[in-house]
């Protein structure tokens, strides 16, 4: 029978914490380091599901519930709690390790928001089993810790071998995205997932001090094994003062821990082409979709740690372990010094948005990056040179490319959004961005934008997006009783505007939640409509100076009757109020 899971090409695992290899992966580099010792005995009472099985596998949920379960009633410090449910109506469990007293602040950490990578998961069963019985219950003198240990259970409880199999273990892996094929990690601004509005709903509850996303990486072969970095790399940050905490305190301390533990840390390195290394790696700003763009939207210092998927399994979780330690005392150690940090980005209030951006025409640095050498060959399956990595080092020097704002919006006083438009309204309270209701019609100068571009884009995530262009025009508007008022001058401010703006990559419009507007527009009967347009061409010579470079710029068009009664219609006082009319409304300055 034929086989092709990468696990019908595995060795058996002789000795415990050897990880089956197939000849399909590329060769690991052996690895000892000091983080070995954290591992405990096999006869250890509190030893983790992952260590049993030598590092081979990981558990299913209910197992991790039940660890859990164990810890909280053995140990005064863990407690378990519920905080939401997911698409398929699993309960989502955090962990809170805390010495109780007078409140401290918190260090949140989830892992699996990705299922298939899920090294995070067992690192924290150890961290726990640490505090609770190892000595490490100091960790908890200045900080609490929040700790999910699974966000996408949905998708962590279908495990298979053939889920990433360019990553070395567990055995089986869980799914990227949840029950409704929705990527978690894009949906922090839309908020289509249930999942995602109770993590949200846990940072809103928590505030934490510090945020931790745990991931594995794609992309191509290195020596490193350990990777973080934070949003926009640090470089491209919404709010400056709580990334410089992060580059100028969080790097060093975990890069030395990491370092100290036997492990090869390193800014997470994006590549620029994964088929071609020495194209260089990527710095870009980010969004709030993501889990670190939406951190740094709200004020709350967010890490993105992305071990290399071609590392054993035992060597990223101890890895992992090592770095949440760091974070946790740096945390404590610093706890006052973010609080002031958050404040500050928190008080600020900018007037600009960057909302696209283009790769810099130079390397904005280069670094010599720790590589894996490899060859090519041709692949029949693909007809193309494709890679084969040989695990030999190989250091290269490689570009670090930037990126150079294209287009920046100026902020508005405030944003004005319907009562109709519900789906905005419930995901405002969602984000915990302040507004008001009116109680009574109010009749205002405010900038109405039309859609003057629409492209869809392929499907993402449960949503059909749009890549727009709009114009901006000045009119007196009468808002009716129920309408909401979103101030910029709030301390989420910048995340209303990524939402709202129009032209934000992140904005709901983008994410195709207003599909009316591009609705065909129902226009009159053309032995009506043409003569009525021929007269207004007479005149109005804007307006016929317009519809003729659309003539001369699109032949398409040109010699399409109806397209061309429906441009002329959609510029008439008879258009139909809904079409290409974005209906959120924006109070100037």
């Amino acid at each position: 029978m034929a086989c092709y899971v990468l696990a019908c090409f595995a060795s058996p695992s002789s000795a415990l914490g050897q990880q089956p290899v197939s000849p399909l992966l590329p060769p690991a580099p052996a690895w000892s380091g000091a983080s070995e010792k954290l591992i405990v005995g096999r006869d250890d009472r509190w030893i983790t599901p992952a260590e049993a099985s030598g590092f081979t596998t990981s558990p299913a949920f209910a197992e991790v519930r039940q660890y859990l379960d164990r810890l909280a009633a053995a140990s005064p410090l863990i407690s378990v709690h519920g905080f939401g449910h997911t698409t398929e109506g699993r309960e989502l469990l955090y962990v809170r390790a805390s010495k109780g007293g007078a409140p401290k602040p918190v260090v949140m950490v989830q892992a699996g928001i990705h299922s298939g990578e899920i090294d995070g998961k067992d690192a924290g069963l150890m961290l726990l089993r640490d505090i609770a019985f190892r000595g490490k219950a100091d960790i908890l003198d200045k900080v609490d810790l929040v700790f999910v240990p699974v966000l996408n259970v949905d998708g962590h409880e279908r495990m298979t071998a053939f889920n990433r199999p360019h990553q070395r273990g567990p055995a089986e892996k869980g799914e990227r995205a949840n029950a409704r094929n929705i990527n978690l990690n894009r949906d922090y601004a839309k908020l289509d997932a249930p999942e995602t509005r109770a993590v949200v709903a846990l940072l809103r509850q928590f505030d934490p001090i510090l945020y931790v996303d745990l991931h594995d990486s794609d992309g191509f072969d290195q020596q490193y094994d350990i990777s973080f970095t934070y949003a926009g790399w640090g470089r491209y940050a919404r709010h400056r003062a709580t990334a410089d905490w992060l580059e100028q305190r969080f790097t060093d301390r975990a890069m030395t821990a990491l370092t100290q533990a036997g492990h090869i840390p390193v800014i997470y390195p994006s590549p620029i082409d994964v088929r071609d290394p020495s194209k260089g790696i990527r710095y870009s700003p980010e969004g709030p979709r993501y889990s670190t763009g939406y951190g740094d939207f709200i004020g709350i210092p967010t890490v993105l740690v992305e071990n290399h998927m071609l590392k054993p399994f035992r060597q990223r979780v101890l890895g992992t372990y090592v770095l949440l330690e760091a974070a946790l005392r740096l945390a404590g150690q610093d706890a006052d010094r973010i609080a002031a940090a958050k404040a500050a980005d928190r008080a600020s209030r900018p007037a600009t948005l960057l909302t696209r951006w283009t790769q810099a025409a130079q390397p904005i640095g280069w670094i010599d990056f720790k590589g894996i050498g490899h060859d090519l060959y041709l692949s029949p399956a693909s007809g193309r040179q494709e890679q084969r990595w040989d695990g030999q080092p190989r250091t290269l020097s490689i570009p670090i490319i930037g990126q150079s704002p294209a287009e920046t919006v100026t902020l508005p006083k405030a944003w004005w959004i319907p009562p109709e438009q519900v789906e905005t309204i419930e995901r405002l309270k969602w984000h915990g961005i302040a507004f008001d209701t009116i109680d009574a019609p109010r009749t205002l100068p405010l900038d109405q934008i039309t859609v003057t571009e629409a492209r869809p884009l392929p499907p993402s995530d449960g949503r059909y997006p749009i890549d727009a262009r709009v114009r901006h025009e000045t009119a007196e508007r009468t808002l009716p009783i129920g309408s909401v008022r979103v101030s910029a001058d709030q301390p989420l401010g910048l995340l209303a505007a990524a939402l709202l703006e129009p032209e934000s990559q992140d904005s709901l419009m983008a994410w195709g939640f207003y599909p009316e507007m591009l609705t065909a527009p129902v226009r009159t009967e053309a032995f009506v409509f043409a003569p009525m347009a021929d007269r207004m061409l007479e005149q109005d010579a804007q307006l016929k100076a317009a519809f003729q470079a659309k003539l001369d710029a699109d032949p398409g068009f040109a010699a399409d009757g109806e397209a061309r009664l429906n441009w002329l219609f959609d510029h008439s006082p008879y258009r139909d109020r809904f079409v290409r009319s974005y209906p959120i409304l924006r109070e100037p300055r």
